[in-house]
Parts: structure tokens; C-alpha cells; sequence
């Protein structure tokens, strides 16, 4: 019997005061989407490691998929801010649903968008904000991922078409994706953008399985055996490693918000479990050292919304920086994966059980704490930023 998903999100400092009608109203919509379509199935399909592959046509219609592309590509067009509430709203429910979200905007339709041609886009962009077609995004490799610079994935010129040979891994949608953003070197070493579709000869995609994290999300491998792929595949206006780091920016953008939900869900459950349990004849709300944990989590909470939303506002402006970005990802990572442990001590036994949604958001959140730049990388770029000196080369 599927339980009621009762969340409230918190505000302690009424930062809905800072947000739009508008903005309210997409969040709300979101919100009562995953409190539908999401919490009364996600515990069933992670504890069977299988995505719910029928949240697909949900999340094109709440706008999950590229919500800020021009509504002329069938986008929404909406700000930087409505698109950070959409992913806080869905990793509430679970990070990996989040995650297909966050890769088909962040990851393939935004370099189509960004580093496309216009022919590449009319073909592409509505049908994956549709999601009529779904994607994924090929960078990291077996011996490369955070130094993607090193990568060994490369193509040739032959003749009518590109020759693709090498292997991606820890990709999400990977199994049932249409088609493929591939980072590849050419025959110069200079890292450029390929649409591989689905079907090509020689590119299989085998699934990932026995993850422990993000189980009821698709991850596979991508591997190309001499797959010819067209020449007009070939994203033109972009070369080397600023192509695929622009789109981790557009993705570590989202995660910052998005771990924010997983977070605020975790302190909910906690605060409400609290306030029903008893022990020694009263609530365990009402002991010292819950109280010091519940404190912390809210207090932890805010900074992190607080940081998001500025963080969103110079989005909008075209100026928030690769370091700030990444500074509000580390931090809303930890900050949500402390909560989780928090929140998993607080509900004692229970914790750990699959009636409770912190085991899982604990698990999930040990990904997302090493994808899209890891933990101690981000730390480094911040490092970098602050003294110019560079410490991870």
C-alpha cells in the first residue's frame, strides 16, 4: 500500500518572498506531479534497480526536459530560477529521476542548443523536450573522468562520413537513450561534439547493474565499434574541452538546487518522525540532543537555498562564473548528504527501512557527490579561483 507523500518545504526565511508568481506556481505544479506520479512508486523500483520508464511523458509535460531552451525549439523559456525550482521539486522525490531530467536539458539539448546548427536544432530540440526522443551525454571514459582531457574516444574523416571508435561509461540514460552527445578527438586532438543516433552500426550501449546508488535510474556504457556517423552530426560551433564543460556548467547548475530537495525531504520525514515518536514517555522531539540535529539541518537548509537563489538571480544576468557554480554544488551536496545521515539517525531503526525515503536519498546522494565534478575537484576549483594557482594537474 503506497503511503501518502505528506511533505511540506520548509522556508525559514521566507525566501518564497524572493520568487514570482510564476515561479511559485511551476514549483507547486512540479510538486504535486511527484507527490503523484513519483512517491508512491520510487521505494518499489529502486529496492528492483529499475527506472520507471512511464515518468517520461510526466516529465516532458511538467517541463522538466530543457525547461530554459527558447520556446521556439519547444522549450519553455523560462529563467534560471523557475528551472532550479524544477530540479529541487523532482530530486525531492528521487536524485535519479532528477538525473534524466538534468541530462537531457543540461547535457543534450543544451549543446545542441549552444553549439548546434539551426538544422541540427529544429530536428532535435522539440522532439527531446517532448520527450518523443531521449538522450544522453558520452564524456567520461573508462580511464578518464576527471581529467576528460585525457580522453581516448576519436573519430576520423572518411570521405561521406566520421569513423567513431572508443567506449564512455557511468552514463545516465545510456540503455534507452535515442541518441548520444559523444565528446570525441578528432585526427588533430582537438575534442568536438557528435550526435550518434540510436541504430548506428558497431554502437551498443550495455547497462550498468549491481549499483548500490541512483537504482531507479539507467546507467549503461556507450561503445563504437567504427560507427559511421553523418557528417551534418557534427556539432559546428565548438571545439575543445569548453564544449563539454559548458554543459556540466548548465548540470552542476541544476544538481545545486536539486540536492536541496533530497535534502529538504529528508529533514521533513526526520521532523515529522520526531514529533510522532515516543520514548521515556515523550516525544523525541522534545530531547536536547534531536533538537540540536533538527536545528542544524534547517539552519543548514536556508544558507544553501540562500546561496542557490543568488546563485540563480546572477544566472539570469548571464554572470554567475564555472566556480560559483561549482562552490553551490559541493556545498549542496554535502549539505544534503549530512542531512540524510542526520535524518537516518533520528528515525533510528526505521531509518533504514524502505518505509522511509532517508536510506535511499543517502545513497543516491553518494553519486551525486562524485558526478559532474567530484567532491575534492570542485573544492579545487574554488581553490584555483581564489589563489590562481592550479592544484589538480
Amino acid at each position: 500500500m503506497a503511503k501518502t507523500d505528506l511533505f511540506e518545504s520548509p522556508d525559514y526565511y521566507l525566501l518564497d518572498e524572493l520568487l514570482t508568481d510564476e515561479h511559485k506556481l511551476i514549483r507547486q505544479s512540479v510538486r504535486d506531479w511527484v507527490k503523484k506520479e513519483v512517491s508512491p512508486i520510487i521505494e518499489d523500483y529502486a529496492q528492483r534497480a529499475e527506472f520507471p520508464k512511464q515518468l517520461l511523458k510526466g516529465l516532458a509535460e511538467i517541463g522538466a526536459f530543457g525547461p530554459t531552451i527558447p520556446v521556439q525549439y519547444g522549450g519553455l523559456g523560462l529563467d534560471y530560477i523557475s528551472y532550479g525550482l524544477i530540479m529541487q521539486e523532482i530530486e525531492r522525490g528521487d536524485s535519479g529521476i532528477r538525473s534524466t531530467a538534468s541530462v537531457q536539458g543540461s547535457l543534450v539539448m543544451y549543446p545542441i542548443y549552444a553549439y548546434g546548427s539551426e538544422e541540427q536544432k529544429n530536428k532535435y530540440l522539440p522532439k527531446l523536450a517532448g520527450g518523443e526522443l531521449m538522450g544522453c551525454f558520452g564524456l567520461t571514459e573508462p580511464d578518464h573522468g576527471s581529467d576528460p582531457g585525457g580522453m581516448t574516444t576519436n573519430f576520423i574523416d572518411a570521405g561521406d562520413y566520421y569513423l567513431l571508435n572508443g567506449a564512455k561509461m557511468w552514463i545516465s540514460n545510456a540503455p534507452f537513450a535515442d541518441i548520444a552527445i559523444v565528446w570525441a578527438k578528432n585526427e588533430l586532438g582537438k575534442i568536438q561534439g557528435l550526435i550518434v543516433e540510436r541504430g548506428a552500426e558497431g554502437f551498443s550501449t550495455p547497462e550498468t547493474h549491481n549499483k548500490w546508488s541512483l537504482r531507479a535510474s539507467a546507467t549503461g556504457e556507450l561503445v563504437f565499434d567504427n560507427v559511421k556517423v553523418p557528417k551534418e552530426n557534427l556539432l559546428p560551433n565548438v571545439s575543445g574541452l569548453k564544449g563539454p564543460l559548458g554543459c556540466l556548467n548548465q548540470a552542476r547548475y541544476g544538481i545545486a538546487w536539486g540536492a536541496i530537495g533530497a535534502a529538504m525531504d529528508c529533514y521533513d520525514t526526520a521532523l515529522r518522525y520526531a514529533k510522532e515518536r515516543k520514548q521515556f514517555g515523550k516525544p523525541i522531539a522534545a530531547f536536547q540532543l534531536q533538537q540540536k540535529k533538527l536545528a542544524e539541518m534547517i539552519t543548514e537548509i536556508t544558507k544553501a537555498q540562500l546561496l542557490v537563489w543568488r546563485l540563480g538571480t546572477l544566472k539570469n544576468d548571464n554572470r554567475a562564473t564555472p566556480a560559483q557554480i561549482s562552490m553551490a554544488k559541493r556545498n549542496s551536496v554535502e549539505m544534503a548528504l549530512n542531512i540524510a545521515r542526520e535524518a537516518r539517525q533520528i528515525l533510528g531503526g526505521m531509518g533504514i527501512s524502505g518505509e522511509y525515503p532517508i536510506m535511499r536519498h543517502m545513497a543516491n546522494l553518494e553519486s551525486v557527490i562524485t558526478y559532474e565534478g567530484t567532491h575534492d575537484i570542485h573544492l579545487l576549483i574554488t581553490g584555483l579561483d581564489i589563489t590562481g594557482e592550479e592544484a589538480f594537474k
